[in-house]
């Protein structure tokens, strides 16, 4: 959905929304820059976490936020992130939130509580288009592969500008292993593991076994753990070049807001070149 130069960002504004198992923010987005417009806007993420519950969270918030003088117009498409797979806009899993979300389509109970078009995507996803359009992955072409690495992995792959969605990564089986469970940064606090040993021997197999299947020209590191990059990186050794993360906790706003702008974008490419079909 997305152009092929990933420097080539929409000159517009967009308003997107993170939610998380805790907090739900949200800000306007300034799209040709990746920059928030004025101060994000959170509130506590309800709990239970249920989809009518969050839903009004994320109305709230998109209400202050469109009641700002810099808002982007009223019939702007809204963007979300949310902790879960999303196909054709409908959670097929749920992490952090209730397990009433899975087979919700998030698309449609965001788009009817907010009373405009609303597109969803993975969290993950979301922080890793922004970190390859506006972040460490700005100007590269090819395919950028976002590695978060926290509790879990998360896992972003964006070739040429354009979000391959849903890329599950942390899952991956290694050694007999789910990959997360051995090379996340929770693992190597559980098990106390020193930086160089976790590099050399847990992030070393893990990056080692995604270069070989996917030949990436950049890896880009996130996560909490990648304000330490100075204590693994270089114990790396990876032929395909790897960056830090830059966008930090913006990350899945701005994703969010540029995902709903390459969504209507899109929309209305096809409706130029089929209008029967608009």
């Amino acid at each position: 959905m997305s152009p092929t130069n990933p420097s080539k960002a929409p000159s517009t504004l967009g308003i997107g929304v993170d939610i998380g198992g805790t907090g739900t923010k949200g800000g306007i987005v300034d799209l040709s820059t990746g920059e928030l417009v004025g101060d994000r806007y959170r509130i506590p993420t309800p709990n239970p976490a249920t989809p009518e519950a969050v839903a009004n969270v994320v109305k709230q918030i998109v209400d202050e936020l469109q009641s700002r003088p810099e808002a982007p117009a009223s019939d702007s498409h809204v963007g979300i992130v949310f902790p879960a797979i999303i196909k054709d806009g409908v959670a097929l899993s749920a992490a952090n939130v209730d397990k009433s979300w899975i087979n919700t389509n998030v698309d449609a109970l965001m788009t009817e509580t907010l009373g405009r078009e609303v597109e969803a995507l993975n969290d993950a996803d979301g922080a890793g288009l922004a970190e390859a359009y506006y972040g460490a992955g700005r100007d590269k072409t090819g395919l950028v592969m976002v590695i978060t690495l926290g509790t879990g992995i998360g896992s972003a792959m964006i070739l040429n500008g354009q979000l391959v969605p849903n890329a599950e990564l942390g899952h991956l089986e290694i050694d007999g292993h789910d990959a997360e469970t051995q090379a996340s940064a929770a693992a190597r606090e559980r098990e106390d593991l020193p930086w160089k040993k976790w590099a050399k021997k847990r992030l070393q197999r893990y990056f080692s076994h995604v270069e070989f299947l996917f030949s990436p020209s950049l890896f880009i590191i996130g996560g909490g753990v990648s304000k330490n990059s100075e204590k693994f990186v270089p114990y790396l050794d990876l032929k395909t070049p790897v960056e830090i993360a830059s966008l930090r906790n913006n990350a899945g706003i701005v994703g969010a807001a540029l995902w709903a702008q390459q969504c209507r974008d899109a929309q209305a490419a096809k409706a130029v070149i089929d209008p029967e079909k608009k």
